[in-house]
């Protein structure tokens, strides 16, 4: 046997051993309490949690206390990475998504109750007998009611897998004895385009209300339905629309685009240029277009615009978009909860970057920048607009800026003419949201005889909504103002009998009422009348940018608060 192999065993042996009592020795003397671990923020974190779990004086849910830090830590990387509960990203995900399974219903919870605001149409709580003004009382015999019912409790209960059942108590209108009705959960779709129509004999109309996976499938169907009817130009309403799937909006800039144009591009730090062009096949390349945004529209609808403008496709109508340029990448964790993970920054055609400024952190100026925006005079006023980006080029030479946001080619200020303390009351207060669904409630069996938007308002309009409101809201605190009432008639009507409309019609009649007195869609008809659709260049305009009064009118803002099940 070969010496050396026979010593082999021996010395391994003999230098572990030597091995043990080095590390021993420099553990004893160097290290004194730390843990004997590399030094990297990664595995600082994870010997937090485990000296908490180990050592501290109280049991400690380590499982919640993690949950409570990943939004913590997120935030600390910019204003739109962020951490979903494996419990709300369903919630998440379900207006992207295109559907979710459910009882369809649209709710709103007035005085700790569930009220059913509408009945999605073929859906199963339609199927099972439910009606609009229903307040559902119990859910699988337990009670529904109470301050602690809010949107997400609500949407947990009525929410469920498909073919699943739920037992619903309602109370109806003008009865005393609660109905049972059992509902067989089903998927409802969930649109993001919410209304079309024709403006004019020539002028078609569609709203995008989110990007979501079908949102492209339902513009085509949306311009088949226009073309029907012979349109011959466009307006894409992306005002309150806060983004959704890249994907989408680029899918509908190309059918608006000739053959290889720049529509977006996206570049980090992982994240090499990434570019997406046209590819000529859109039906739609030479037809007259306006975009209307406001400083709710945001990422995605951003995207689209951008593109339309950096590439002189057609006018921009509006104020300052939001100014989101992040794009977020969805992380899955083995629970099921998952977070937004900012992975790159997109960038216009021209090469700008409309995300507005921010700091790494908590940071209150980027939260409050709308308000901070209305305080300084931008809704009012263009020249209020704050350009802190380098300026670019369009495809014709206008110059566009980056730096947050993107500028209307025509701006379209609020106005505040007919405000009043007393009016913002009930708006604030919501007095104006209850009065609404209190009178619908009432009256239903006499309204449900108008079956579209303009007999329903004409009928409307003979009732002295104001008269009756001013009573109604005097009896809960709001104190009769009448000069006030006089001043802001025209708003608290308008407001009154959007809510009326939407509560017995749906969003596209609500929508469709609403613009018939919008001066930004009067501003759209006048630009397709004068030819200026298509922008000139710089020297050739016809027209100077047209400054035009705009009610900004919370009414807009008001279906934000109806929730689905």
């Amino acid at each position: 046997m070969n010496n050396k192999n026979r010593f082999s065993p021996l010395w391994l042996a003999l230098t572990t051993v030597i091995g043990i009592m080095i590390g021993t020795f420099y553990a004893n003397h160097f290290s004194g309490n730390r843990l004997s671990i590399i030094n990297s923020g990664s595995n600082k974190l994870n010997n937090l949690l485990y000296i908490i779990d180990d050592q501290y004086v109280d049991t400690v849910d380590m499982a919640d206390l993690v949950e409570q830090a990943m939004p913590q830590i997120l935030s600390e990387l910019d204003p739109h990475s962020t951490y979903i509960s494996a419990k709300d990203v369903q919630t998440a995900n379900d207006d992207l998504r295109g559907s979710f399974s459910g009882v369809g219903i649209e709710f709103t919870i007035r005085q700790d109750t569930l009220r059913v605001q509408n009945v999605i149409t073929d859906g199963p709580a339609e199927k099972a007998g439910l009606l609009a003004g229903d307040k559902i009382v119990t859910v699988d015999d337990s009670a529904f009611t109470g301050k602690s019912l809010t949107n997400e409790e609500a949407m947990h209960r009525l929410k469920g897998p498909e073919g699943t059942r739920v037992k619903l108590g309602v109370l109806r209108y003008g009865e005393t004895d609660v109905r049972q009705f059992t509902v067989t959960r089903g998927e409802i779709p969930m649109k993001s385009i919410t209304a079309v129509y024709m403006l004019d004999d020539e002028t078609g109309y569609i709203r995008i209300k989110n990007f979501g996976e079908n949102t492209y499938y339902e513009l085509l169907v949306a311009l088949a339905q226009l073309a029907q009817q012979g349109f011959q130009q466009l307006t894409i309403d992306l005002r309150g629309n806060t983004g959704g799937y890249l994907q989408s909006a680029v899918q509908i800039a190309n059918e608006f685009l000739p053959k290889n144009r720049l529509i977006v591009y996206t570049e980090g730090r992982h994240s090499p240029r990434e570019e997406y062009l046209s590819d000529g096949r859109g039906s739609y390349k030479h037809m007259p277009l306006v975009v209307l945004i406001d400083e709710g529209s945001a990422s995605a609808s951003e995207i689209l615009a951008g593109a339309i403008q950096d590439n002189d496709r057609g006018t921009i109508i509006g104020r300052r978009s939001f100014g989101k340029g992040l794009v977020q990448k969805p992380v899955e964790f083995g629970d099921g909860s998952m977070m937004r993970l900012t992975i790159a920054r997109y960038y216009t055609p021209s090469g700008r970057c409309i995300q507005k400024p921010y700091v790494n952190g908590q940071d209150k100026d980027y939260e409050e920048d709308l308000l901070m925006r209305y305080q300084n005079g931008e809704f009012f006023s263009q020249d209020s607009i704050k350009h802190t980006g380098p300026e670019y080029h369009t495809r014709i030479g206008r110059t566009v800026f980056g730096g947050g946001g993107i500028t209307p080619d025509i701006f379209v200020p609020e106005d505040t003419t007919d405000y009043t303390s007393y009016y913002k009351e009930a708006m604030m207060t919501g007095l104006i949201l209850q009065f609404g669904y209190d009178y619908t409630d009432q009256n239903r069996d006499r309204l449900k005889g108008f079956d579209d938007e303009q007999a329903l308002v004409k009928y409307l309009k003979k009732q002295n909504l104001i008269e009756q409101f001013a009573h109604y809201a005097d009896k809960r605190g709001l104190k009769r103002r009448n000069l006030m009432i006089q001043k802001s008639h025209r708003l608290l009507e308008q407001f009154i009998e959007s809510r009326i409309v939407y509560n017995m019609l749906d969003e596209a009649a609500w929508l469709e009422y609403l613009n018939r007195d919008d001066p930004a869609i009067k501003e759209t008809l006048r630009v397709f009348k004068a030819g200026e659709a298509f922008p000139q260049e710089p020297g050739a305009e016809t027209a100077e940018t047209k400054k035009v009064a705009y009610d900004y009118r919370a009414t807009h803002k008001a279906f934000s608060m109806v929730a689905r099940a």
